[in-house]
């Protein structure tokens, strides 16, 4: 089964190379509904993934000079207190049950609807955004509503571990229509990093996450990021998007008819 994994971590790291997209929105359901793993090892051994294979891209970034740290610094005040308090909540319920298992679905198959929206109408978000981005009261309110969509994000990806890709991406186009689009995509990431590994460390403490498993997905994901990152110049947006989305449509509602 462990070159499945493997195999597994090349196709979603190749996605994830191509469309930008994180990898938690594919690599968890396909955990859960392919290989039968339990909705919280796969969550928790997802998170972990994620902090490992997205510090290498924010230091690509950070290099680049393509993050924005009082951005990051901002989510990571609201996403890492909520993140904690999450994991704190879940350790009081009984790591197999139903009730977790059903939680844990429904949670997954609502943020991967989100993500579906957000991958669809961020254009037209950020054209909205663009015409009220000099407003008084959308300049003021940026900081503490950055803060907040922060805190949702937490409880969201510790959760699901879904929503600090393509979710958050979206929301920071509506709320910085002027940043440039790689400054938005840079301080996301920079902001997944701390994010899933509190998160992952919270898993791994309650006995979420499967070692062996995280091994066998980073050892298939790692070049199949490289090559799809390199391949992604050749592949027409406007046809991956669409395509990518309806596919997490599909998923969801599949995890939350579970």
């Amino acid at each position: 089964m462990d070159w499945l994994y493997t195999l597994s971590g090349f196709v979603v790291g190749a996605i994830v190379g191509l469309t930008g997209v994180g990898g938690g929105s594919l690599m968890t359901p396909l955990l859960v509904l392919l290989f039968g793993v339990h909705p919280a090892t796969a969550v928790g051994t997802d998170l972990l993934y994620a902090a490992i294979t997205k510090a290498g891209g924010t230091a690509v970034h950070a290099k680049k000079g393509h993050v924005d740290w009082r951005i990051t610094r901002l989510l990571a005040a609201g996403s890492i207190p909520a993140a904690a308090l999450t994991i704190w909540a879940l350790s009081f319920l009984p790591k197999r049950s139903p009730e977790v298992t059903h939680v844990i679905s429904m949670s997954l198959g609502v943020a991967l609807l989100l993500t579906a929206c957000a991958i669809v109408f961020r254009s037209k978000l950020q054209r909205r955004a663009l015409a009220h981005a000099d407003d008084a009261a959308h300049t003021k309110l940026r900081a503490p509503i950055t803060v907040a969509v922060g805190a949702l994000l937490g409880v969201l990806v510790t959760i699901s571990s879904v929503g600090a890709g393509a979710l958050g991406v979206a929301v920071l186009f509506y709320l910085y229509p002027r940043l440039p689009a790689i400054r938005i995509v840079g301080s996301d990431v920079a902001h997944a990093v701390p994010l899933t590994l509190v998160a992952g460390i919270g898993h791994w403490m309650i006995g979420s996450v499967d070692w062996a498993l995280l091994g066998s997905l980073l050892l298939g994901s790692l070049p199949g990021i490289w090559l799809g990152s390199h391949a992604s110049a050749k592949v027409p947006d406007r046809f991956l998007r669409p395509i990518l989305a309806s596919m997490l449509v599909l998923i969801g509602g599949k995890l939350i008819a579970l």
